[in-house]
């Protein structure tokens, strides 16, 4: 119990206080979430994935195993809450939001921070990684899956080529394996760019939340959330077995598994007339109970 209330005050809470500022002060300041979310998309986060790359010390064999772990861990969840939507007899529409809760959590700046707190700068490298991965393939799956819901895909992969983590991933990919210095100059540069990226991202969460309007608290939403909270990480904490990963790699992956809903799922379904208000209802329940399922979860790992 004493481990639970640290980890809760000293990890969890900190973060989640920052996201309660953004919310708080959105309002108040009449702050725009869009704003800091393209200021962070484009520039911060970028700059933090070509960091923590270039900079680690990663062997290529650990990595492609944590690029094997969290994908295929993704997939299964898409094709269990697919399968329970089947079940449930529900529209397309709404199968389609199972599968896009499932697949896209909050990796970014909650994760990472929450991540880094618990378990220490080591874990950087790792969530990072699985940060870019769970990205690209939430992305892809959540595009899809608001295709088929309307009968078809257009565009998912040119949105993809277009996304700026991508494109930071590869220089740094080719720094960190050709062992290259950059100059110093630009290496100051982009780490304080790197540095502000999950503070930004927090407060532009809090902001986001409380531009989401209504919460609608049904069956289904539970379910959405249970999905995203427990059924996900549930299911990474069985597959990450499979893998002969390291305490340090499982756990940042089973964590970033557990991870709530992303706020980006919303936008995606709220773009895409994907029943909007039931996902962006799981988005800000599953942010909100994130608080005690990712304190329990921690004194496990």
């Amino acid at each position: 119990m004493a481990e639970l209330f640290y980890v809760f005050l000293n990890v969890i809470l900190p973060v989640f206080a920052i996201v309660l500022l953004g919310a708080i002060l959105g309002g108040k300041l009449q702050l725009e979430a869009r704003t800091l979310t393209r200021a962070a998309y484009y520039v911060f986060v970028p700059a933090f994935i070509f960091q923590a790359i270039s900079s680690a010390q990663v062997p290529f064999s650990s990595a492609l195993k944590m690029l094997l772990f969290i994908i295929i861990t993704h997939l299964v969840a898409v094709l269990v809450a697919g399968g329970i939507g089947r079940i449930l007899g529900h529209s397309r529409e709404m199968i389609a939001a199972f599968v896009m809760i499932a697949a896209f959590g909050n990796v970014g700046n909650y994760g990472l921070a929450v991540i880094r707190f618990r378990l220490g700068d080591e874990s950087v490298a790792p969530a990072t990684i699985y940060f870019v991965a769970i990205s690209i393939t939430a992305f892809v799956i959540c595009v899809g899956a608001a295709g088929w819901a309307h009968g078809g895909v257009h565009g998912a992969f040119w949105k993809v080529l277009k996304t700026p983590a991508l494109w930071a991933t590869v220089p740094a990919t080719l720094v960190s394996a050709g062992d290259l210095q950059i100059p110093l100059m630009l290496d100051r540069m982009i780490g304080l760019l790197a540095d502000a990226m999950i503070p930004v991202m927090l407060f532009a969460l809090g902001l986001q939340l409380f531009e989401q309007g209504k919460v609608h608290l049904t069956g289904n939403v539970v379910l959405g959330t249970a999905i995203r909270l427990i059924l996900v990480p549930g299911l990474a904490l069985l597959i990450a077995q499979l893998f002969g990963l390291s305490r340090i790699e499982s756990a940042s992956g089973v964590l970033q598994a557990a991870m709530p809903a992303a706020v980006l799922v919303s936008i995606i379904a709220k773009e895409n007339s994907i029943v909007p208000d039931f996902v962006t209802s799981v988005v800000v329940v599953s942010t909100l109970l994130s608080v005690v399922t990712l304190s329990v979860l921690m004194v496990v790992l």
